[in-house]
């Protein structure tokens, strides 16, 4: 709760009176100052914690999520004993009677499929990844620091997304960027503080459900729920006035409406009425700020040269990329982006590839261009999915092609920027990459360490629902990872 809101409740009536005596004057002053005293967020301020609790090393997050699980012994987990498994059952020493999905608990054998990817050397500190398929990703991994030893209960990909989103595997409560949204606030009034892309993947044999049960603001109020922008047309639904309805005349409707909501407030007192004057206002704010920000036509050659030829197709991931970064750029908070299709049950040979060339030159691209703006320092980005991949085959088994079920034991995520120290693989599984052997990462230890490079404590971030005060890392140990922080 709130330390000050929390001792203005406790205090007596004589503390409530001689804190008081200064009442008018501020009264007097705000009202000669007006929104500048106040600030345009006044009418929220009084439920925000005081944040952050120390000096934070980024300002803003890009949160890629790669919708269905990669397998990490394809892109970053390097298992070269592998090849002598081939086709050989996984021990049972190793698997150690872990549930299985029911897509592969049918199986007769649990066959080894080592990764068909040449995997190389790269970086300064000789950092082994599928340089194949990502080779632009290979020419920044200095800038990356590399989990590998992730670990979450979720075997399953609604439970498994919802844990990776808001940290419970059940929905309905705030999603990460909804508790930036609610701690840190917004450092554009025009634009909203936590945004939502979703990218079209050029392969879609087996796409996941998302909706907007992710970037839901959970308990908290909704002006903190993502607004999800659309990857083709105009970027959201009646930004723009219908013909003959000139700028003045919704400027008066919102007035007149403002006017209702709030007689609604003062009869009823419900806090979600100030909640939708706020939405009503961004959402007029944002007919002049969002057309600027979405025509990417003012980016210069050299930057879509960067990007690569997909930046200039609305929807793809390039094009999700370069309007994160816009977004970015004009002091949007938390821009979470997911691009589908890594849920790799088959055919891994064609669709890993396909994914790759997704999001390979984009990411190396969406680096260089914030650190081209001064903006690489101050903002986290983050890369992975829900859980990882199995070493065993799923279906049919060929030394060119194989499939992969669920993993939830062991799998791997990256960071860079905004105080995540690069070069630097933590973390360490067994030669199946199937059990974690060192330095074990939680999911709440993941979302720990997320806060701590924002400024904020996580064990005294939270918010009193139903009588309990509910945190994003929920009521277990959780502990940043000191390693990871530059």
């Amino acid at each position: 709760m709130n330390p000050r809101l929390e001792a203005r409740l406790l205090e007596t009536r004589r503390q409530f009176f001689a804190r008081g005596k200064s009442a008018l004057g501020y009264a007097t002053l705000a009202s000669l100052l007006g929104d500048s005293f106040l600030g345009p967020t006044a009418a929220t301020a009084s439920e925000r914690p005081l944040l952050p609790h120390f000096p934070p090393k980024a300002k803003h997050v890009i949160y890629l999520h790669m919708v269905g699980g990669p397998a990490q012994m394809d892109l970053y987990d390097y298992k070269p004993t592998m090849k002598e498994w081939y086709d050989k059952d996984l021990p049972d020493s190793i698997r150690k009677g872990q549930r299985l999905t029911t897509m592969t608990s049918g199986q007769a054998r649990f066959a080894i499929a080592p990764s068909r990817f040449q995997f190389s050397q790269v970086g300064q500190n000789g950092f082994w990844m599928n340089a194949e398929t990502l080779p632009w990703t290979a020419k920044c991994v200095d800038d990356m620091c590399f989990i590998r030893s992730l670990h979450t209960e979720a075997i399953n990909h609604e439970p498994a997304i919802c844990h990776m989103q808001t940290g419970n595997q059940v929905t309905g409560r705030p999603c990460i960027g909804s508790w930036v949204s609610y701690g840190l606030g917004s450092l554009n009034q025009n634009l909203p503080t936590f945004v939502v892309l979703v990218a079209e993947p050029s392969n879609r044999e087996q796409l996941q459900a998302i909706s907007g049960r992710l970037w839901s603001s959970g308990f908290l109020s909704g002006e903190h729920a993502g607004v999800s922008f659309r990857s083709g047309g105009d970027p959201i639904l009646f930004i723009n006035n219908p013909p003959g309805v000139p700028a003045e005349l919704r400027r008066a409707q919102l007035d007149g409406l403002s006017q209702l909501n709030q007689l609604a407030f003062r009869e009823l007192g419900d806090p979600e009425t100030h909640t939708r004057i706020q939405q009503f206002e961004m959402a007029f704010r944002m007919q002049s700020s969002v057309p600027e920000l979405t025509d990417l036509k003012r980016e210069s050659e050299a930057t879509y040269q960067l990007y690569g030829d997909d930046a200039r197709k609305p929807g793809t991931f390039a094009y999700t990329c370069l309007l994160a970064r816009r977004l970015i750029e004009r002091g949007t908070r938390f821009v979470q982006v997911y691009h589908n299709n890594w849920d790799h049950h088959s055919n891994v040979a064609g669709r890993m590839p396909s994914q790759c060339r997704d999001v390979d030159q984009a990411t190396y691209a969406l680096i260089q261009d914030l650190k081209a703006r001064g903006l690489f320092d101050e903002t986290l980005i983050i890369w992975g999915g829900e859980f990882g991949r199995t070493i065993y085959s799923q279906g049919g088994l060929s030394r060119q092609n194989y499939g992969r079920d669920h993993h939830p034991r062991c799998f791997s995520m990256w960071m860079a920027g905004g105080g995540a120290k690069g070069g630097v693989v933590y973390g360490e599984t067994d030669d199946f990459s199937y059990n974690i052997v060192k330095d074990p990462v939680h999911v709440r230890d993941f979302h720990a360490t997320i806060l701590h490079l924002l400024g904020i404590n996580h064990e005294r971030f939270s918010y009193k629902y139903q009588g309990l005060d509910n945190r994003l890392t929920g009521v277990e140990e959780a502990h940043p990872i000191k390693a990871l922080l530059a």
